[in-house]
């Protein structure tokens, strides 16, 4: 259904200036390829979009259309850019967090690794090397909490981490 308005319909005003709208287009994204495709897709959303309210200034309105799409496409792209990596075989998506599939399972399999090496562990030793390693305490304060000597608890740390040794070839992958 043609939107008729002051000229004739919408689609024929769009069409009659398809050459200032494709400028502008250009002018956003930078590229006459794309702004031919943000041209098309902002004629496509006039011809197909169901407007309930008479259009005053046509020409205007088939403006801010093209503007509107064409920095949809920005924003999408810039959105998009960041989850994509450029390799030698071309482009590949990446998952959230921003590295490869097979980085990323091969990190959850070297936390699987180090998981089930300290889940060999006394729990006393695992909790003085997960506090202090993660947890952010001295080896005083876990020598309080615990109710040891300091010794001990450096004596557990080295423990568990020759412990996890093994896993560090993993990591140099």
């Amino acid at each position: 259904m043609a939107i008729e308005v002051e000229g004739g319909t919408l689609e024929e005003v769009f069409i009659a200036n398809r050459a200032p709208l494709r400028r502008i287009a250009q002018r956003i994204v930078g590229s006459p390829e794309i702004a031919d495709e943000v041209t098309q897709d902002a004629y496509v959303k006039l011809v197909t979009g169901g407007f309930d309210r008479a259009i005053e200034k046509p020409y205007c309105y088939c403006c801010q259309v093209v503007r509107n799409v064409a920095r949809d496409y920005c924003r999408r792209q810039s959105a998009e850019s960041i989850y994509r990596i450029h390799t030698s075989d071309g482009e590949l998506p990446q998952v959230s967090g921003g590295c490869r599939p097979e980085q990323r399972l091969r990190e959850r399999q070297v936390i699987d690794a180090l998981g089930r090496v300290l889940d060999t562990l006394p729990a006393k030793t695992r909790h003085a090397f997960e506090q202090y390693r993660l947890g952010g305490f001295t080896q005083r304060e876990l020598a309080a909490e615990m109710g040891c000597s300091a010794t001990l608890i450096n004596f557990m740390i080295r423990d568990a981490t020759l412990a996890i040794a093994g896993c560090r070839d993993m990591l140099d992958d």
